[in-house]
């Protein structure tokens, strides 16, 4: 069974929808939960923002809102999570390679993440960290649909 489980959010109602499975997965076999929020500094165009440092800021205390409210509900359904903001800084690192060394470095033994199904043009365009995570992640993992 899976003793650690770690679940991946960004604040979309899907990842809110992975989020619920993972705790009723957690409450269920005695696991352990970590949730993780990964932002992204080096794939924003930061020429565009004219006070950089404050937009970082902005976006960091953000994700640690988003992981506390997470850790809130996890702890609602009787499940004890611990939280870790994720700061994706290296140029060439993507949300889905960041994401499966957190899942091995932990070390989890299942991580859960939502996915919104997007097929055609909207999948060509806007690309699927779900989908990443599943060509690199040495770990087992569990998509979430949304609806």
């Amino acid at each position: 069974m899976y003793k650690s489980i770690l679940v991946a959010i960004d604040g979309s109602q899907t990842s809110e929808l992975a989020l619920n499975e993972a705790i009723q997965f957690a409450r269920a076999a005695g696991s352990r939960l970590r949730i993780v929020n990964v932002v992204d500094e080096v794939n924003l165009n930061w020429s565009e923002f004219p006070n950089t440092p404050e937009l970082w800021n902005v976006l960091a205390a953000s994700g640690r809102a988003l992981l506390g409210k997470a850790a809130s509900t996890a702890a609602e359904g009787g499940v004890e999570a611990d939280t870790r903001l994720i700061e994706l800084d290296r140029l060439g690192d993507r949300i889905p390679d960041v994401l499966a060394r957190e899942a091995d470095a932990w070390p989890a033994d299942l991580i859960v993440v939502g996915t919104h199904g997007r097929r055609g043009l909207s999948h060509l365009f806007l690309g699927s960290v779900a989908e990443g995570i599943v060509r690199v992640a040495s770990k087992p993992v569990l998509l979430v649909r949304g609806k």
